[in-house]
């Protein structure tokens, strides 16, 4: 596949047109290359991963109450050590970053945003690529809106920068953790036990609600719009939490943007197609290089 690098280019790709020239050979790496850190950013501890040592700085930004673990441990694991050193955060009352508990205040994309780039500081990385899953990649499209000289490419999935009432919808049928499968649920219950889990599932549904009520459902429209850097935004068509709507908004607003369609991919595409994934994003990256 050859992704444009120009930025004054556009491109849509289905899956089916790149996928031929996608390896399903996964590069195994030990889980010992993994190593565990902590750092004060902001005032609070934040946990994160580290693995590689390659020249290409990636950092990985979780969805909803996601973990380093929870949501990435296929990328953690097999993404190149040789091209990459690959840092993964758990963000504030998240994963192992707690305490604090998290709070959900109007702003949290943007502290988010401020504690991930205040940590690639702390670890002396003065410009990195973003991988960014969900909330994860609206955190992402913060990053790049508000801090251009720092985010070399940036990768995105199942995000979005506003909210529709249909999403508000879809959210609100996901509500019940007791109704999620157990495939589902388990990796967080595992993390912070299903009171916690649950508590604080309603309080995000809510702190999306607050977006509808007091922003008209603008998440991050404005910083969408200042983002310059190489872009890539991949579509599970099956995401029953993102409709077309948002990543073809992303795509016709972010200049040279690459927009590849997935048509049997649902949201967490990155775990059920994690070689596929994997590769398409390496070869993405490393058109910077």
């Amino acid at each position: 596949m050859a992704v444009p690098v120009c930025c004054k280019q556009r491109s849509v790709l289905m899956l089916s047109v790149v996928k031929s020239h996608l390896t399903a050979s996964a590069r195994l790496c030990s889980s010992s290359a993994i190593t565990s850190h902590y750092a004060e950013v902001n005032g609070v501890r934040i946990h994160y991963e580290k693995t590689g040592s390659g020249k290409h700085p990636l950092l990985l930004l979780p969805g909803a109450l996601g973990s380093t673990r929870t949501d990435f441990a296929p990328q953690l694991e097999k993404l190149s050590k040789e091209k990459y050193t690959v840092f993964a955060f758990d963000p504030r009352g998240y994963g192992r970053s707690i305490p604090p508990e998290r709070d959900w205040p109007l702003d949290y994309f943007k502290r988010d945003a401020d504690d991930a780039v205040a940590l690639m500081k702390s670890v002396q990385q003065k410009q990195f690529s973003i991988l960014g899953w969900s909330d994860g990649g609206i955190t992402g499209l913060v990053i790049a809106g508000q801090h251009p000289d720092l985010v070399k490419r940036l990768v995105v999935w199942g995000s979005n920068a506003y909210i529709l009432p249909s999403d508000m919808d879809a959210f609100q049928k996901i509500e019940d953790l007791t109704k999620w499968s157990a495939r589902m649920r388990e990796p967080f219950v595992k993390v912070y036990g299903m009171e916690y889990f649950q508590k604080h599932w309603k309080k995000w549904i809510a702190a999306y609600g607050h977006y509808v009520e007091e922003r008209k459902g603008d998440i991050c429209i404005e910083e969408t719009k200042k983002i310059r850097c190489p872009t890539l935004i991949v579509h599970g068509q099956k995401d029953a939490l993102v409709v077309q709507e948002h990543p073809d908004y992303l795509h016709a607003t972010i200049p040279g943007s690459v927009l590849v369609n997935w048509p049997e991919a649902k949201h967490n595409l990155h775990l059920r197609y994690a070689d596929e994934f994997n590769t398409l994003v390496e070869q993405f990256l490393d058109k910077g290089t």
